[in-house]
């Protein structure tokens, strides 16, 4: 049976089954894609994208518009847990803006110190405050103390800004100010996204601090999975690209801890998930943006399914609705059989 993990407010898997996390991307990962990856499974924490802190006091409908999932108690139509996360340098805003989430329905606050847009950075937020481990506390300490203490306040960092050699600086500074979990992407700001991650120095990290840590940053197969949780001792990882590139990767490590076979879900099974979205999407953006989310999606789903590739050489230069019906089509077969999946 699975129990309340007090440090954090949410449940807790059954012993030797990791915690799964969606990571939260910019601009990528909506409440529509975030809806279908946790109805699809292997998912137990969404995360949203950043709301952007500066000076002023948020209305609520900010935090609403990047997490409808207020409305519904924090949680996907799939009743997975959603948290809201904040970006931003100053600790009062930060703070201020924190309680007016929690009072307009977030159930759970994360605090975005890992992200590495350049122009993120150079307004005070993200990864830039990996350079001042005492910020990170100072924002930390100042969010947790503005919310009431069952509200979880988790973080998210990187090894560093310039180089690596913070990393245990600012991980122990989240947990001074407060953090329940810290996930560590396993990459300096500077690193970016180039491989390698350097997991060793999560496992550092979970070693020294007292609180849950997620280990993100390269774990792209089951294959991948297995060596980051030898090298890092982590029982929680983050997947973000990954999960784009093969979205049942929670189902498949889920299956594999609990010793039962999983057959991989094939590319048709991948394109009706797809056409799923497209349908959801096509109704809430603008036509000249139609199809965008989903060009979007098949940027990292081709590397895990080459037809993936094929497919969006078809649809790439097109945002005709009917032509991407047509597109579907081909990929399908019969669209009715999946309009009411």
């Amino acid at each position: 049976m699975t129990t309340a993990n007090p440090n954090t407010g949410t449940p807790a898997s059954p012993s030797g089954i990791p915690r799964i996390y969606q990571a939260p991307m910019e601009g990528v990962i909506d409440h529509h894609l975030r809806a279908l990856l946790s109805e699809l499974g292997g998912i137990d924490v969404c995360v949203t994208e950043f709301v952007r802190v500066t000076h002023n006091r948020l209305p609520r409908r900010v935090f609403t518009r990047l997490c409808p999932e207020i409305e519904t108690g924090a949680m996907t139509s799939s009743g997975i847990p959603v948290r809201l996360q904040l970006l931003g340098g100053n600790p009062l805003p930060m703070a201020d803006n924190a309680k007016r989430a929690v009072a307009a329905g977030a159930k759970a606050i994360d605090l975005n110190f890992g992200c590495p847009a350049k122009s993120v950075n150079n307004s005070d937020g993200g990864a830039c405050l990996l350079r001042t481990p005492s910020r990170v506390e100072a924002i930390v300490s100042a969010v947790r103390n503005a919310v009431p203490d069952h509200i979880p306040v988790t973080a998210k960092i990187r090894l560093g800004f310039e180089d690596r050699s913070s990393y245990l600086d600012n991980a122990r500074a989240a947990e001074a100010g407060g953090a329940s979990e810290l996930a560590v992407h396993a990459r300096s700001k500077v690193d970016g996204y180039r491989p390698p991650a350097y997991w060793e120095y999560v496992g550092e990290i979970r070693e020294q601090l007292g609180i849950l840590v997620v280990a993100n940053g390269d774990i792209w197969s089951l294959e991948d999975f297995k060596r980051c949780r030898e090298v890092t001792g982590c029982s929680a990882f983050m997947f973000g690209r990954s999960l784009l590139a093969r979205p049942d990767i929670g189902l498949q490590i889920r299956a594999y801890c609990e010793g039962r076979p999983y057959t991989p879900m094939t590319w048709p099974e991948v394109a009706a998930l797809l056409y799923r979205y497209y349908q959801t999407t096509c109704s809430h953006y603008p036509t000249k943006y139609l199809g965008n989310r989903v060009k979007q999606w098949l940027a990292y789903l081709k590397l895990t399914f080459p037809e993936a590739g094929v497919f969006f050489d078809r649809i790439k230069r097109h945002r005709e609705p009917e032509i991407l019906e047509a597109a579907f089509s081909e990929q399908l077969g019969d669209l009715r059989r999946f309009e009411a999946a």
